[in-house]
């Protein structure tokens, strides 16, 4: 739906037993048709209608009809605006800490994404970084057989940046121990000075063609963070395609979208598959607009008594060009 036509669609009212005055419209309408019936039957009492119109001219049914529905369509946006409609309008955050999880196993080596899966999710990473709020706290963590939290949560972005760049490639993918360092990182989150005892809100963005080979397990780290409230969004890079070359042996690297699916589903994230740079980009953007803004719902009384007003106008102008004579 276009988000013009959203922003007058109310999700609930404030005092919806107003709503009850809208049982006038049916009985107006009643009125309406039992008085131009009525009309009806009274003009037939004249023979000579071509002499009657000639003294007061022709009158326009169509106008009439559509100043009468007009009317009541003010009405009608008149009493919700009276109920005060509650609309849902997403919100930025103001403090939120995300945790990038990077895969850098050797799979990531594979050439399938130019000018391979790293380097590829390495630009689309950094260029993510650059899109949150300067106040959203940034961790980056490195995940293989080996799983390091390269910076711990900080509004520091380009130290983030450059932890990026560093990262290198190691043996085996470890999913779960991936997710485990992402909630570590997450508890060294700065406080909010404003309420310290408060939770941060936090998500974890997991980067990774999907085969787990060691470590802890995914199903079970994935839960750990749903008790949390910690959504995993899980990208599934690389093509089924993907090989890697390894002592002189060509390896098959294709990505387990089923893994990663099961993931973002468990800790109630979102799961997105990216086969090219470009992709990985539209997916990053979607991510950000989902851990960047919260909904809210929000009073939209006076879009409503606004449109009821223009409504009340256009049908004063056609009842007054019905009463009116043009020369």
């Amino acid at each position: 739906m276009n988000d013009f036509f959203r922003s007058f669609v109310p999700v609930a009212f404030e005092f919806p037993v107003r709503l009850l005055l809208l049982i006038a419209i049916p009985v107006l309408v009643g009125l309406y048709v039992f008085a131009m019936r009525r009309k009806n039957r009274r003009g037939m009492r004249y023979t000579n209608t071509s002499m009657l119109q000639a003294v007061i001219g022709k009158q326009s049914q169509w106008r009439r009809h559509l100043a009468f529905a007009l009317a009541l369509l003010s009405l009608v946006t008149l009493t919700m605006a009276f109920a005060k409609p509650l609309g849902e309008a997403l919100v930025p955050r103001e403090r939120a800490t995300i945790v990038l999880v990077i895969d850098t196993s050797l799979s990531m080596q594979a050439t399938d994404v130019e000018p391979n899966r790293l380097r590829a999710a390495q630009d689309a990473a950094i260029t993510f970084v650059d899109q949150l709020p300067d106040r959203f706290n940034v961790s980056v963590v490195s995940m293989a057989g080996n799983t390091r939290i390269i910076t711990t949560p900080s509004v520091d972005h380009q130290q983030a940046k450059r932890a990026i760049e560093t990262l290198t490639l190691s043996d085996s993918t470890a999913l779960g121990d991936g997710i485990a360092a992402a909630m570590q990182s997450l508890d060294q989150a700065p406080k909010n000075p404003n309420d310290p005892e408060g939770a941060i809100p936090g998500a974890i963005v997991l980067l990774s063609d999907g085969e787990n080979t060691t470590g802890q397990s995914p199903q079970q780290e994935a839960a750990k963070a749903a008790e949390r409230g910690v959504p995993v969004y899980t990208i599934a890079y690389g093509t089924e395609n993907g090989y890697v070359d390894l002592e002189g042996k060509r390896e098959p690297v294709p990505v387990n979208h089923d893994q990663m699916k099961e993931l973002a589903e468990i800790s109630g994230g979102q799961y997105f598959a990216a086969a090219s740079a470009e992709d990985l980009a539209v997916v990053y953007e979607n991510i950000g607009s989902s851990v960047g803004y919260v909904t809210k719902f929000q009073e939209i009384t006076a879009r409503y008594a606004g449109l009821g007003l223009v409504f009340a106008v256009v049908a004063a102008l056609g009842a007054i060009s019905l009463a009116v004579r043009w020369p």
